[in-house]
């Protein structure tokens, strides 16, 4: 099987795996014991922290690992619903992952305003009205799209504005240099994006942040996060993002020429905007997503959908929602999202099959088939 699923998760990286492997034969006592054996487990934990801090630009106190950007999400929002004043709207994103709209939705109702959008698709930061916001949460980068958000400029623009900032870094981290990202106030992401192990990730707080409370029952992360720290997810997390290396768009955009020569009734969704190297979102001539994914595994290809999907039943998303597109154009979207070591060969088979597909599905409906290799 070709896997062209990288956004939704992605194998353990080599030095993932080793550092995993080792750290459960090494590194598997809790490090809040107080023995020397268990003080050295803290160690590496605290090195890893450094690391980590490092790529990012972080200050290690203000790295608190959890379990990944979702749990990250919700607790920025939980932590604004306390310190935010009662009145206080938060801006968000509206191409968000659900972990970040569903999270302020619930926290803050209809005091969640969705900020401005650029007609290819990213956030407008100089048409955001910072002076009515009490805080900001924009992503990094879109999952379904790749399309790139000025994050440092709305990080800039809230630092000026004298209020917290928030980006997913979900998708960014492990595709583009994490270099920088220690400028938002509150950062969060998760290792299976990148290579790393389930479960595992990170929430970045701003300087001097005293104890957050996230999770009680200890004083672990600082007592941030109470709990037994998963020292080698951790420590497999941070082997991960600093193994991880980064593809280049030239097999992508020629498999997109490609299929629009070969499907001309089909469009690249932020073909004209900056995106990660790896995404492609496709919108089909005809036939629901749901249709092009079993066909083309048939074929051998894994991919996803630009909708989302559970127990069968779709519902349109809201990120292609916000930039305009209707029920029925998302219901044709699928989304392609290679890894690193993908070649043009793998790409270009990959445009051959959704071309094949094209062809069975029209057969299939009783149509002749339209298309030119």
């Amino acid at each position: 099987m070709e896997f062209f699923d990288h956004n939704s998760t992605t194998p353990l990286n080599e030095a993932a795996a080793t550092a995993l492997e080792a750290a459960h034969r090494e590194a598997w006592l809790n490090p809040s014991s107080p023995y020397r054996a268990a003080a050295q487990v803290r160690a590496r934990l605290d090195q890893a922290r450094e690391r980590l801090g490092g790529m990012l630009g972080a200050a290690p106190e203000r790295l608190v690992f959890n379990s990944g950007a979702t749990e990250g999400n919700n607790k920025v929002f939980e932590l604004w619903a306390r310190q935010l004043p009662a009145e206080a709207r938060v801006g968000v994103n509206p191409t968000e992952h659900p972990s970040v709209l569903e999270a302020a939705r619930h926290y803050f109702g209809d005091r969640v305003m969705e900020l401005p959008l650029e007609t290819k698709g990213f956030v407008a930061a100089d048409a955001i009205d910072y002076a009515r916001l009490g805080a900001v949460s924009v992503m990094a980068a879109n999952n379904e799209t790749g399309i790139l958000n000025p994050w440092k400029a709305v990080a800039v623009h809230c630092r000026s504005a004298g209020i917290p900032f928030h980006c997913d870094a979900s998708q960014w981290l492990g595709k583009l240099p994490a270099e920088g990202l220690g400028l938002c106030d509150y950062l969060t992401g998760c290792a299976h994006k990148f290579g790393g192990p389930r479960g595992a990730g990170f929430i970045v707080l701003p300087e001097g942040s005293g104890p957050a409370g996230f999770q009680k029952g200890g004083l672990q992360e600082g007592g941030h996060r109470g709990g037994t720290e998963d020292v080698p997810g951790v420590l497999s997390m941070v082997a991960a993002l600093e193994a991880s290396f980064f593809g280049d768009a030239e097999a992508r955009d020629a498999f997109e020429a490609g299929l629009l020569r070969a499907l001309p009734n089909c469009e690249v969704v932020g073909r004209d905007a900056e995106r990660l190297w790896n995404t492609s979102a496709v919108v089909l001539p005809e036939f629901e997503n749901v249709r092009w994914i079993r066909a083309l595994e048939q074929r051998g290809f894994l991919v996803s959908t630009g909708s989302a999907c559970s127990s069968g039943k779709l519902s349109a998303s809201p990120g292609l929602s916000a930039m305009g597109y209707d029920a029925g154009v998302i219901r044709r979207v699928v989304r392609i999202s290679a890894g690193a070591q993908t070649d043009s060969v793998q790409w270009e088979a990959w445009r051959l099959a959704l071309i094949e597909s094209y062809t069975a599905l029209r057969e299939s409906a009783g149509e002749s088939p339209v298309v030119a290799v």
